[in-house]
């Protein structure tokens, strides 16, 4: 077996509690508003990015990095709930594309200002910009380089 580095280990074990934590109390500051989780939103918030064409699901199971079952049963839930339409592709006709209905874009919104105090508590209430800055930097190296989202 390899062995690794203490430092190896705890950085790690850090990352994979403090990654639960967070996500936990960002869930639990929309459940306790009322809101969906946050599952949801990453999805209205993705095929509102896309724009007017929409995302075929597998660009957004790719997006949101879940399995492909997974995202289908979410996906489902959040037509279900109006927030989101399927539409026949052009394209493909036997394939379908996601588009954000009006109910989805203002569910968005409104999720959007406890989802940022969630984050201000959680992030920047407790790192100076610096700090979250080079937070940002060695996540992205962990990652392998990729440019994401508010990436540095």
């Amino acid at each position: 077996m390899e062995q690794l580095t203490d430092a190896t280990i705890a950085a790690w074990t850090g990352l994979m509690r403090t990654s639960r934590v967070l996500l936990e109390r960002v869930e639990t500051a929309l459940k306790s508003a009322g809101f969906p989780p946050l599952s949801w939103y990453d999805v209205l918030l993705e095929i509102e990015m896309a724009g007017a064409e929409g995302l075929r699901p597998y660009e957004l199971t790719d997006k949101l990095l879940l399995p492909q079952y997974g995202t289908s049963r979410l996906l489902e839930r959040i037509v279900k709930a109006g927030l989101i339409e399927r539409v026949a592709c052009a394209e493909d006709r036997r394939g379908q594309v996601l588009r954000l209905t009006e109910a989805g874009r203002r569910m968005r919104r409104r999720m959007w200002p406890v989802y940022a105090r969630a984050l201000g508590a959680l992030v920047e209430d407790r790192l100076d910009e610096g700090e979250a800055r080079q937070l940002a930097a060695l996540l992205n190296r962990l990652r392998g380089g990729e440019q994401g989202p508010g990436d540095p």
